[in-house]
């Protein structure tokens, strides 16, 4: 088997997209950034469209699936939810390309086998019609996203803790957040049940739940304004460390850049 590659092409309200597959073949989890991005992304690792075996949506907020129409009906490219989401992507006026031929539908908990990958849909917590995390086990490996959730149910929980490799929200610092200048209902919304994941909760999860075979944690969709890498990389990486734990390497993904193109060896993990 080809080892397991990753990279993201974008991570934030601006936009989120990440390949996860092998140097042959592989998926997009959510298309929140431009198509010229999206190809010019897979070009440079040496991947075209006909190289995309599906995309997985993760919720249907615009900075997850503003591409996805032209995706799934120009380049015929399966467009992977739940009824409900595919619903509310149709109903979002910013997706110009309405799903029709393109969509592919799965339950929640559903096991979906594509080639050498078996896709998992969890539920996660968050504002929009519908919203999901995603599992996808290759081989012994298990590549995890948890993004967008208001805090970690027990189902996501059982997901997140299984990861060998982890993208995982630290959408803000809480006294960034409370002192920035978010008007008071926007700060609730992001600080619910049903907003976004602080680096604080993260870093508390992460520490409480670390195993030896969790090799890689990627922090996504930081905020612009209430969040920096900077702040999101130490609280965490303190959390950890008064745990005793050393990760093998913890990253912010950048909002607007792509990420370096990672290659996981299943060596690492036995």
């Amino acid at each position: 088997m080809q080892k397991l590659r990753f990279f993201s092409m974008g991570s934030g309200s601006s936009g989120n997209c990440y390949y996860i597959g092998t140097g042959e073949y592989g998926f997009l989890i959510d298309a929140g950034v431009g198509v010229r991005t999206v190809k010019r992304e897979l070009k440079e690792h040496g991947l075209s469209f006909e190289n995309i075996w599906g995309i997985f949506i993760t919720h249907d907020h615009t900075d997850h699936i503003k591409s996805v129409g032209v995706l799934g009906e120009k380049y015929h490219i399966p467009v992977y939810a739940t009824a409900e989401m595919h619903a509310g992507i149709n109903r979002n006026y910013r997706v110009t390309e309405k799903l029709v031929s393109s969509s592919k539908f799965f339950k929640k908990g559903e096991h979906l086998t594509i080639r050498d990958f078996s896709i998992q849909s969890f539920p996660v917590s968050h504002d929009a019609t519908d919203c999901v995390g995603y599992s996808f086990i290759y081989g012994e490996q298990r590549f995890v996203i948890a993004t967008d959730l208001g805090f970690i149910g027990k189902e996501a929980a059982d997901h997140i803790v299984k990861a060998n490799y982890l993208v995982i929200e630290a959408n803000y610092d809480e006294n960034m957040l409370v002192k920035g200048p978010y008007p008071y209902p926007l700060k609730q919304r992001v600080r619910s049940h049903t907003g976004h994941l602080s680096n604080e909760h993260t870093a508390k999860f992460l520490a409480d739940n670390w195993h030896d075979k969790l090799t890689h944690v990627f922090l996504c969709h930081l905020s612009q304004e209430n969040n920096t890498p900077e702040l999101a990389y130490d609280t965490v990486i303190e959390a950890l460390q008064e745990k005793g734990v050393e990760p093998k390497l913890l990253i912010p993904l950048e909002r607007i850049l792509p990420s370096p193109l990672y290659i996981f060896d299943p060596k690492e993990l036995e």
